[in-house]
């Protein structure tokens, strides 16, 4: 497939660049025809690509596990009972061990929510660079990105999201005015550092979401990546690399997806931490 761009940075550019729709400068809305427009467009965009993906695998996640659920047998369990009983029960021993017996009913339903979600929009990174982009070229589509986690959008979104969910629990559990004393206090506990303290917390505060989804990012961006400068080359060199790194990108899945579902619950423990520390 890259045979059909004239460089190899066009074939890069292209698989890079989302399906974007938004307002250009003249004050109308349409999609985008390129980096240019996109970058014109600013903030009145949306990527249609990323959120085509992810809500689509969402739906395939609540499918999968609503279909166990239907299905699922006492005595000796399917192939597909098995998986999903295997994860939450995955996820139930990492809540227990990091979030303890707190009272919250969220905290299970969200940790599988993000493992397996996460997990399911990473997993595209292994579909064949070409065949998704080029099927949809085939129907009138210009642009089609099927990772959503190569997208800072999706990844920044999620991070923001358990973010305002910490801020919620901080101010439930602790309450205003003791989240509001934590902030200045630590640490060190002298009135003349209080305006050191905040400045020290409020980038420790706003560093957590930041680099929650930017890691995500980082590493799926990454692997993307090296999927498409291996496509650049000769077909027996594609066969040759392609296996290896799509094999050792396995790991680079499940392990983004492990970490960004770990983090949010030590985030969310430490909101419910009402100890001083």
């Amino acid at each position: 497939m890259a045979t059909e761009y004239e460089t190899s940075a066009d074939y890069i550019q292209h698989h890079l660049t989302n399906l974007t729709y938004g307002r250009f400068p003249e004050g109308h809305w349409g999609f985008a025809h390129g980096q240019e427009d996109i970058n014109a467009m600013g903030f009145w965009a949306i990527n249609v690509d990323t959120m085509f993906w992810s809500l689509s695998l969402g739906l395939v996640f609540l499918a999968i596990f609503s279909w166990a659920a239907k299905k699922a047998k006492p005595g000796v369990p399917g192939g597909l009972q098995n998986f999903c009983e295997y994860a939450v029960e995955f996820v139930e021993n990492n809540v227990a061990q990091v979030f303890g017996t707190r009272p919250n009913p969220i905290i299970g339903p969200l940790s599988l929510t993000i493992l397996v979600w996460v997990f399911l929009m990473n997993l595209m990174d292994l579909v064949p660079v070409d065949w998704i982009p080029h099927a949809a070229a085939l129907a009138g589509i210009p642009y089609m990105k099927v990772v959503s986690t190569t997208d800072p959008n999706a990844t920044l979104g999620m991070s923001i999201s358990v973010f305002l969910l910490v801020l919620y629990y901080n101010f439930k559990i602790k309450g205003p005015i003791a989240f509001g004393k934590a902030l200045v206090t630590h640490p060190v506990p002298h009135w003349s550092m209080y305006w050191f303290n905040f400045i020290l917390e409020m980038v420790d505060m706003l560093a957590k979401p930041l680099s929650h989804g930017l890691r995500l990012f980082g590493n799926l961006y990454a692997g993307e990546m090296i999927f498409i400068l291996i496509a650049l080359l000769p077909f027996y060199a594609q066969w040759l690399l392609s296996l290896p790194w799509a094999i050792f990108h396995i790991l680079i899945i499940c392990l983004q997806a492990f970490v960004f579902m770990i983090l949010t619950i030590v985030y969310l423990t430490q909101a419910h931490e009402t100890e001083e520390h």
